[in-house]
Order: C-alpha cells, then structure tokens, then sequence
C-alpha cells in the first residue's frame, strides 16, 4: 500500500541549508500525481510549503518562495524539498503528502491546494533552526 518516509531533518544554523527526502511506496511516480511538503510549528496551525504535481506544475507559499525548492525524481521514487538560506521561523516538523485524485492536481496547478486535499501522509521530519 501507498507509504510516505520523510528524512533530512536536523538542527541547522540560521542561513543554513537542508534537503528533505520523502520516498514514496506503493506508487509509481512515473503515473500522475500530487506531492507536497507542509509543516506544523507547535502552537500552530499546518501549513502548505510547496506542491508538484505531474503535469509539471510548483507552486510554493510566499514565505519560502526564492529560498526553497520542490522536485521530483521519479526513478526513485522521491519527493525532494531543497531548503536554503533557513530562518527561525521555519523550524517545524514537516510533513510530506501525496494524492493521485485528478482533481488535486487542479489545486495545485491553481495554487489553491491544502491539507485536505491529501490522502497519504508521512510521520514527519524536524527542522530546527536556531537565531
């Protein structure tokens, strides 16, 4: 069945880089798809980081835009989330999550996408950055 393993997190310096791994299970990321990154800061409400989708479509919240990058290898079946020039404020744990409804992938190209439109979640990965 469809499993999601985040790994990369860590404790990093502000200005500093990390690169999130989620390897996807149970589908083949060269068929459609709906992958995206979300994090969760305690006291606080999750939020979307970043969406991809299969018609080549990336959408990224205002906050990381220029300091982060999504992608996608799909022979490996991993959703990567490239993370530069890191401040406190992204210190949270972050989760990836995925969905193969055709409408999801709507939402992402519109930049609309949210929690509910994921089906399959991970366990989550800390990122910890310090000031």
């Amino acid at each position: 069945q469809v499993h999601l393993a985040e790994s990369g997190g860590g404790l990093v310096e502000t200005g500093g880089s990390l690169t999130l791994s989620c390897v996807v299970s149970g589908y083949s990321l060269f068929s459609e798809y709906s992958l995206a990154w979300f994090r969760q800061a305690p006291g606080k409400e999750r939020e979307g980081v970043a969406a991809v989708d299969s018609d080549g479509d990336r959408t990224y919240r205002d906050a990381v835009k220029g300091r982060f990058t999504i992608s996608v290898d799909n022979a490996e079946n991993t959703l990567t989330l490239q993370m530069t020039s890191l401040r406190p404020e992204d210190t949270a744990m972050y989760y990836c999550a995925a969905d193969f409804k055709s409408f999801t992938r709507v939402h992402v190209m519109a930049g609309s996408w949210q929690e509910g439109d994921f089906h399959f979640w991970g366990q989550g990965t800390q990122v910890s950055v310090s000031s």
